[in-house]
């Protein structure tokens, strides 16, 4: 194994993130309980998230746009000014809430970061994930950080072209099957899955099978050095 390069997703799999998600989609239930249930709030939700993603990128603004297309939609064009008004207040709220890193997340990005250049690659807005990574704490341990609109296979292509050796020295560990481990795989790097207990369900996606050779999963990132020992 002639790994010389690690990229690691940020939101869940670095620090909370999705928790805060799931908080202000109750609080906005509860502000829309007279036009909806919360089944069918969080449904029509998901579907204009889904709808929007092509126009507004992913993060808490895409989000808060969403909400407020959302409430036009259940209240047929009669939402109150005051809720619009609520909406905007739980997006703000979001975007200042605090970083709560992940259980063994310094102690490891520290050992790997004395063997292997550690590149950070999240998607997102920019000012947010500028943000959170500020106040993580954790920007010295990265030799580089992208933050991009998508990762598809040709954006790992890209960055372990342009900040590694190739993809096939490369490793990408995230919370996401979608959008951290098999795009990365197809690249020629690989994947190490780290799952989170509440990941967006429009980042899941099949396990590989096992004939895929690159691909691990490890119950949490404490656990990366010594699946990158037993891989030598």
């Amino acid at each position: 194994m002639a790994l010389t390069a690690i990229g690691f997703d940020a939101d869940d799999t670095l620090w909370q993130n999705e928790y805060f998600f799931r908080l202000t989609e109750k609080k906005f239930a509860a502000l829309l309980q007279d036009y909806a249930s919360s089944d069918h709030l969080l449904e029509q939700l998901l579907e204009a998230e889904r709808r929007n993603l092509e126009f507004y990128g992913y993060g808490i603004k895409a989000f808060t746009l969403s909400m407020i297309e959302t409430a036009i939609e259940v209240t047929e064009d009669k939402v109150p000014a005051a809720v619009l008004h609520d909406i905007l207040r739980m997006g703000r709220e979001m975007l200042r809430h605090p970083i709560e890193t992940l259980p063994h997340v310094r102690e490891t990005l520290e050992e790997l970061s004395r063997a292997y250049r550690l590149i950070l690659v999240t998607k997102g807005d920019l000012f947010d994930q500028e943000r959170k990574l500020a106040q993580s704490g954790l920007g010295g341990l990265f030799d580089a950080v992208e933050i991009v609109s998508e990762k598809t296979t040709a954006t790992y292509e890209r960055i372990f072209r342009q900040h590694a050796d190739a993809p096939h020295q490369s490793m990408m560990v995230g919370n996401s099957l979608k959008s951290d481990v098999l795009p990365a795989i197809e690249a020629g790097s690989w994947g190490v899955h780290v799952p989170h207990d509440l990941t967006w369900v429009l980042e899941h996606a099949e396990t590989p099978s096992a004939d895929v050779t690159r691909f691990h999963c490890i119950a949490h990132l404490g656990e990366l050095p010594a699946l990158i020992s037993r891989l030598k």
